[in-house]
């Protein structure tokens, strides 16, 4: 028998969670995940009208039954949920984050890919909602996000810096927005402008590497859920900090950290960092 609540106190309701790409691979992690959170309820489940789990259960998958119906219609997916979960694509992100605005839903953004405008109108909903928008929201990556940071502070002179970043052959933008991220943390330590001391590709007579450049090298293949490696090359020393995932379910479990985060919020952009106490 499950022990009540004590004296003066009530059990606490369950966060209630939608999905977007909910029959994808990532969608099907943050179910589970959800599923077997002790605090987390699916309360919707969202992906595209083409998709041939439109109308099951979301769960069937499981081999159980959640009593949430896979829908294309947002308004039906997002009537019962507190946040929505969203790893899909920018355009597709926008629409839901148009739709939460509008019903004044929560949101945690793992979509990579965006451009400078299409940021910027996601700054501009978190007027409204309260958004966790991160690249990746596994905790590890995001510890190793810190590191980057001290790293660089220490490393800001005599030492070249590379990312290399490899993921599976279906990816669809590069670099990874991880791997941007961990660039954006290392210019920003070392007082430079990612814009412009990013170096994308290399072919043919290059010259000398420019040592105030940050390099990127990219690599698709195969079912490699993400790994990424920074390499800071100095004079007779370097030094390489790197983060597998063998799993996308550290993503979910970072992306339910970021629901509990949110609990309570009503607005604000925040990301990772917030989410970790790691500011």
């Amino acid at each position: 028998m499950a022990a009540a609540p004590a004296k003066g106190t009530a059990a606490q309701a369950p966060h209630r969670v939608a999905v977007a790409g909910a029959s994808g691979r990532m969608g099907h992690m943050l179910i589970e995940a959800i599923r077997a959170s002790g605090d987390c309820q699916l309360a919707g489940a969202l992906d595209v009208p083409s998709s041939p789990a439109i109308g099951n259960d979301a769960a069937a998958f499981l081999g159980h039954a959640s009593g949430v119906p896979v829908t294309a219609d947002l308004q039906a997916g997002l009537s019962q949920a507190q946040v929505l979960i969203d790893f899909t694509r920018p355009e597709g992100t926008l629409a839901h984050l148009r739709a939460c605005r509008e019903r004044r839903v929560n949101a945690v953004i793992g979509t990579t890919g965006f451009s400078e405008a299409q940021k910027q109108a996601i700054a501009e909903a978190a007027r409204d909602i309260a958004i966790v928008m991160a690249p990746n929201m596994s905790v590890g990556v995001n510890v190793t996000l810190k590191l980057l940071q001290l790293a660089a502070q220490a490393l800001a002179t005599g030492y070249d810096i590379e990312i290399i970043e490899a993921h599976h052959r279906h990816k669809v933008d590069a670099p990874s927005g991880t791997a941007l991220k961990m660039g954006e943390v290392i210019a920003q330590a070392v007082g430079r402008d990612l814009k412009e001391c990013a170096v994308y590709a290399r072919e043919g007579v290059t010259g000398e590497r420019d040592p105030s450049t940050i390099g990127f090298s990219t690599i698709r293949g195969g079912d490699i859920v993400g790994d990424h490696t920074v390499l800071f090359a100095g004079t007779g020393e370097r030094i390489e900090i790197t983060h597998k995932s063998s799993s996308r379910a550290t993503y979910a479990q970072g992306s339910l950290r970021a629901v509990r985060f949110l609990a309570g919020r009503r607005s604000g952009l925040f990301d990772m960092f917030d989410v970790l106490g790691l500011r």
